[in-house]
């Protein structure tokens, strides 16, 4: 296994039909902050990096062609879960998303096996659940 260094070993990636606009929604309403975006001549959104806390997601641009493009063709929505601080900041976080008028599957609600959580839907369909679980991962 690689020496990441800190950095996450996992990247969720995602392929939107407006991925300029799937930035605009993950950093305003979903609280993301936007690490790079890399973009051909015609704006198109090639690459892009958000994070949130010590984790990142990558996206890009549907039907721009390449190997993960046809790939991904025909293939489902995802489901993407981010790790939050405490039950006060999931609150928080639900509230910012409700304000920008983001799809909410279900409230923050206090799980069984101890988290507070809510569940989103982006403006493309992807699901994205925020919460206070954080499984403690090998060593």
């Amino acid at each position: 296994m690689a020496d990441t260094s800190g950095r996450p070993s996992v990247y969720p990636t995602l392929l939107y039909a407006d991925a300029r606009a799937a930035i605009a929604q993950l950093t305003r309403a979903l609280g993301f902050t936007e690490l790079a975006v890399y973009e051909s001549e015609d704006g198109t959104v090639l690459h892009a990096e958000l994070t949130q806390g010590n984790g990142a997601v990558m996206l890009g641009s549907m039907g721009r062609g390449g190997a993960f493009d046809e790939a991904m063709r025909g293939g489902g929505r995802a489901g993407v879960y981010v790790v939050l601080d405490d039950a006060a900041d999931v609150d928080a976080h639900h509230r910012r998303a409700v304000e920008h008028g983001v799809e909410i599957l279900m409230p923050p609600t206090d799980q069984d096996y101890g988290s507070r959580d809510y569940m989103a839907r982006d403006a493309e369909g992807n699901v994205w659940s925020f919460g206070t679980y954080a499984p403690a991962l090998p060593s």
